[in-house]
């Protein structure tokens, strides 16, 4: 009886060779410096956003100074972008994270003691500069160094970081400003940055720079692109207040923006830069991708805009309505473990990105029946979905996005990890801009169409209006000065009813605007192409 053949196993796939043994000599705090980079600068973003209104009130400014103070950091966001894969090329990931960490840490807090509003922005811009680099690099360096054995678990940390920064900042801002101070808005990120820091220097470990071959590359190129979608966005962040193209400043940003990203696409023509594959971005998965991280951008809005909107109508601020929001976050802790454990049981990481999508289409149609008399107690059943929905479409759209760049060659060469990343930066801005835009003036159109439509119903002289009036002026009548004093303040509450119930239905309408978007990207994911492997199938093939 002949002996028994041994096992054969598998080749392991052709990139394996690029995949790295283990992450380095501290595995857990590099996949902690990676996760915290990302989560730092959405935390950020959303403190001030939040605290928009105290940091103008210190300073002493008005509505239009104070307007372009989130712009400064945002701007500065999205500038920053195609340049980070310059210098992450040029000067190597650690050290520039390391640097800008450094930076963001003194100007975070320095930023509350600042009363110059010319100071301030710079400081802002500086801020945003620094870091904007987190976001790319970091996502660049898991691509090529986290081990496949830890990488499902690296994504749902990721999510719950990211997702969980937005839906816990207003409870923390309100917590903050009631008990400490509005300062901690920014005091926050200079205590959460050195940790950071701490986490890179020695749980990601030093490489050498790739030499580079053929054109020398070109500074000026990636300046040109750089400079053009910052004053892309800047018009865009700025439009509704500018009024679109009635105003010089926004049609001189969109003039100024093209003409740069022209230069750029000549610059890119005449002489080819090394340090930027963007060939290797014209792949079906990649744009498909794309569009998704775009649209999921968009879909946060329901938790980050429509539902603070729907309670802050009927007067309640950050620290009270919070509670809707924090509820997802709390959801996000467990199902991000969730989501991991069923990337590496070998589920395919499209249709986990589709269930969360669809998650988040069904809370858009239960929070669609929204009515005025709804509290932040209201929003606590859907939100438990939402979270669910968040986090399974964000950890399988990244797992989704990893899967790509390993098997389209993405770790071929440093230069496209990064032009990869840097890619998926710029989409997140302007996905998260744009969404703010358009849902804004969403928002503010319906709310025109509702107030005008209820208003056929209210007009004065019917008997329904004028009995309405009179009930309410003799009931306000003990405490006004007169008769004419109570029916004013009648006819001023008729008036807040009604444009309290046009929001309502605008609110309806923005929710299910959402639910639509989430739709459109479960039909595209349909389209995207198969990989050969799934996360487990990597682990058991010795990639790692």
């Amino acid at each position: 009886m002949s002996p028994t053949a041994p096992p054969v196993k598998s080749a392991p796939p052709a990139f394996a060779s690029t995949l790295p043994p283990d992450l380095s000599h501290s595995p857990v705090l590099g996949i902690v410096g990676v996760i915290l980079g990302a989560g730092i600068v959405t935390l950020a973003g959303r403190l001030l956003s939040l605290g928009l209104a105290d940091l103008k009130g210190n300073v002493g400014l008005g509505f239009d100074e104070g307007a372009w103070l989130g712009s400064a950091f945002n701007v500065a966001l999205m500038f920053i972008g195609p340049l980070t894969v310059y210098f992450g090329a040029m000067l190597g990931t650690r050290p520039v994270l390391l640097v800008c960490a450094a930076v963001f840490t003194l100007v975070s807090a320095c930023l509350p003691l600042v009363h110059s509003h010319s100071l301030l922005m710079v400081l802002l811009a500086i801020a945003g500069l620094s870091a904007g680099t987190f976001y790319p690099l970091t996502l660049s360096y898991a691509l090529r160094n986290v081990p496949i054995r830890y990488l499902a678990l690296t994504l749902g940390l990721y999510a719950t970081c990211v997702e969980g920064a937005v839906n816990v900042a207003p409870s923390l801002y309100g917590f903050e400003r009631d008990q400490l101070s509005w300062m901690w808005m920014f005091w926050t990120s200079a205590i959460v940055t050195p940790v950071m820091m701490a986490c890179i220097y020695y749980g990601i470990p030093s490489t050498p720079r790739p030499p580079r071959s053929g054109h020398p590359p070109s500074f000026l190129g990636f300046f040109y692109v750089s400079a053009g979608v910052a004053l892309l966005f800047a018009a865009l962040d700025q439009g509704v207040r500018l009024d679109w193209w009635r105003s010089g400043q926004f049609t001189a940003l969109v003039t100024a923006g093209t003409f740069l990203l022209l230069c750029g696409v000549v610059r890119r023509l005449r002489a080819p830069n090394a340090l930027v594959d963007l060939p290797y971005l014209r792949k079906w998965n990649t744009i498909i991708l794309g569009f998704g991280m775009f649209a999921f951008r968009f879909c946060l809005l329901a938790t980050i805009l429509i539902i603070p909107q729907s309670l802050s109508v009927q007067g309640l601020d950050a620290a009270q309505f919070g509670n809707a929001v924090l509820w997802t976050a709390v959801a996000e802790v467990v199902l991000a473990a969730v989501a991991a454990r069923l990337l590496n049981s070998g589920l395919d990481s499209r249709l986990l990105m589709v269930f969360g999508f669809a998650a988040m289409a069904f809370a858009c149609i239960v929070n669609a029946n929204y009515t005025s008399a709804w509290a932040a107690e209201n929003y606590f059943r859907s939100e438990l979905l939402m979270g669910a929905g968040q986090v399974f479409a964000m950890v399988g759209l990244v797992a989704t996005i990893v899967l790509q760049a390993l098997f389209s060659g993405g770790l071929d060469s440093p230069y496209r990890v990064l032009t990869f990343s840097a890619f998926f930066h710029v989409v997140r801005l302007f996905g998260g801009q744009i969404g703010v835009t358009v849902m804004g003036r969403f928002i503010t159109e319906r709310e025109k169409l509702h107030s005008y439509l209820l208003g056929l119903h209210v007009q004065p002289g019917t008997w329904i209006t004028a009995g309405t009036v009179v009930d309410l002026t003799g009931s306000l009548a003990a405490n006004s000065s007169g008769i004419p004093a109570a029916t004013g303040r009648a006819v001023g509450l008729v008036a807040g009813s009604v444009r309290l119930q046009a929001y309502a239905l605008t609110f309806i309408d923005a929710f299910y605007f959402v639910a639509w978007t989430c739709v459109v990207v479960m039909l595209l994911s349909a389209t995207l192409r198969r990989f050969p492997m799934n996360l487990r199938e990597l682990r058991a093939s010795g990639a790692d």
